[in-house]
């Protein structure tokens, strides 16, 4: 009889270490992102390295016309979009340049485009698999220099952003019309 309660309270330890462990397990899980990872940064900063290459980015960039623009992103946006290869990987890019300023105007980024440039957002077509549930687009947000911004938990914004959340770049761009997560799509898909 001693043996077997011996046993039974080994096997009422274990389930309870096993449970706590699970619930650990799963409440560190939700707690981690899916975005802002080690990886996620080492793919951004690859990234920019190819976008400061073929003049998307940087001070040597190509100028788009300049229009209006809305938050979360600037008053006045430039947008560019082509094909770039990224670690063996080509896809379509779209580079996004975010100006913010007192009396923001298209005058003022046409002639000190540097003053005004707040932040580059960048959605880049990744390989099939990558997040299927997001059509693969990976979702950067950069400062002027190519440094990464972060949300108020500081996390990295680089990888599927705020995937899964209420706000963020995949929370707003699944209301673009046409199902591409693109509000302005008038360069045609490259693909």
């Amino acid at each position: 009889m001693k043996k077997a309660l011996f046993i039974l309270s080994l096997v009422i330890i274990a389930a309870l270490g096993f449970t706590a462990c699970m619930h650990k397990n799963m409440t560190m899980q939700q707690d981690i992102p899916p975005f802002g990872s080690e990886s996620d940064v080492a793919y951004s900063q690859a990234l920019w390295k190819v976008l400061e290459k073929e003049k998307l980015v940087g001070p040597d960039q190509i100028r788009a016309l300049p229009y209006e623009g809305m938050e979360p992103h600037g008053v006045i946006l430039e947008q560019l979009s082509t094909m770039v290869t990224v670690k063996g990987h080509t896809g379509i890019v779209y580079v996004k340049a975010n100006y913010m300023g007192d009396g923001m105007t298209r005058s003022k980024v046409v002639n000190y485009p540097d003053q005004y440039l707040v932040a580059v957002t960048v959605m880049f077509k990744r390989e099939n698999g990558y997040d299927p549930d997001n059509q693969d687009w990976f979702w950067v947000k950069y400062k002027s220099d190519g440094s990464l911004f972060a949300n108020p938990k500081g996390v990295m914004l680089a990888g599927r952003v705020a995937k899964g959340m209420s706000v963020g770049c995949i929370a707003c761009h699944t209301d673009a019309d046409g199902g591409d997560y693109l509000f302005n799509n008038t360069a045609s898909h490259l693909d």
